[in-house]
């Protein structure tokens, strides 16, 4: 699908208007949308618009890395969108000329429609150019970055107050936010670099009157790039506190295996000496051996675990 949305030079917002009509000399500006385009209509790339074929090529393979790249007077933008409930990235293709911007995405975007809802809703003689039509785009993307970083802290602070600390399901879910941190870590970062880019970028010219709105955008991806790193933190310090766990426990379970080898080793030893087969041995014509050997293990048995016990080895 392809619509259209132009402002006239009398501030008029004029939409659906065809691509040819859009070179009219009344139109000051215009903005392009290709939403889930047909083969047919990502053709008017090239045909239409004669956008650079390396443009062309990034916008039909999927998921390429945050970027920016200029071709003559017309400046290139790859970005991402992100799903808030899965944190999937989609794509969104910006292309910025010398009076348009034009979108392309491969799906329905809500922050697209947003966008758009925005600028084609100012009021007659609000106008600010085509560059705060790309602000407004760039903005909406970078907003919905938002619900899924608080999101995930959240669940971050449930599983550090959590009582279930340092079982296995506990462990899972701290390597699954850390793995949805590593995927929101591949848009966030390209993307702030993005904006620094294109806020000490000369190429541009009509930049200059719109770089406090492309600040704020960057000042927002900054903020996310702490949130990001702040959270890595938590689920690295998390994991170690697991390990560090597991370790003690295993290290009391082996303190009291070695305490309980350790009060059966003279058990063991007199079982075994008097387990001998020699003739001459006076205990075994005692009527009262047996019974007083069995008394003397288990004085020793108790006495040693007494021992052992106020030690703290047991603890």
């Amino acid at each position: 699908m392809i619509r259209t949305l132009a402002v006239t030079k009398t501030l008029e917002v004029l939409r659906d208007l065809a691509l040819s009509e859009l070179a009219d000399d009344a139109i000051l500006w215009y903005w392009v949308d290709f939403s889930e385009p047909t083969e047919r209509e990502a053709k008017l790339l090239g045909s239409h618009f004669r956008f650079h074929p390396l443009a062309i090529e990034d916008c039909m393979h999927l998921l390429q890395r945050p970027k920016m790249d200029h071709y003559d007077d017309v400046h290139f933008l790859v970005m991402h969108a992100i799903q808030p409930e899965t944190l999937a990235a989609h794509e969104v293709n910006l292309f910025i000329g010398p009076r348009y911007i034009v979108t392309f995405h491969h799906r329905p975007l809500r922050e697209i429609d947003e966008a758009w809802t925005k600028i084609g809703g100012q009021q007659k003689g609000k106008d600010r150019g085509h560059l705060y039509a790309a602000y407004v785009v760039m903005d909406k993307l970078v907003d919905e970055y938002f619900p899924g970083m608080y999101t995930l802290e959240d669940q971050l602070v449930e599983l550090e107050s959590a009582s279930s600390l340092g079982n296995e399901q506990w462990m899972n879910q701290v390597f699954d936010i850390r793995n949805k941190l590593l995927k929101l870590r591949r848009t966030i970062l390209p993307m702030r670099d993005l904006l620094y880019r294109l806020l000490n970028t000369e190429r541009i010219d009509e930049l200059k009157d719109q770089l406090v709105y492309f600040k704020d955008i960057h000042d927002h991806l900054l903020k996310l790039a702490d949130m990001l790193d702040a959270n890595r933190e938590i689920t690295a310090d998390l994991r170690d506190s697991y390990i560090s766990l597991n370790a003690h426990r295993m290290n009391a379970i082996m303190k009291t295996l070695t305490v309980i080898t350790t009060i059966f080793m003279p058990l063991t030893f007199i079982a075994g000496l008097y387990g001998m087969n020699f003739v001459h041995m006076p205990e075994l014509e005692w009527r009262w051996g047996y019974g007083a050997v069995l008394i003397v293990m288990a004085a020793l048995g108790i006495g040693m675990y007494g021992w052992f016990r106020r030690k703290g080895w047991f603890r």
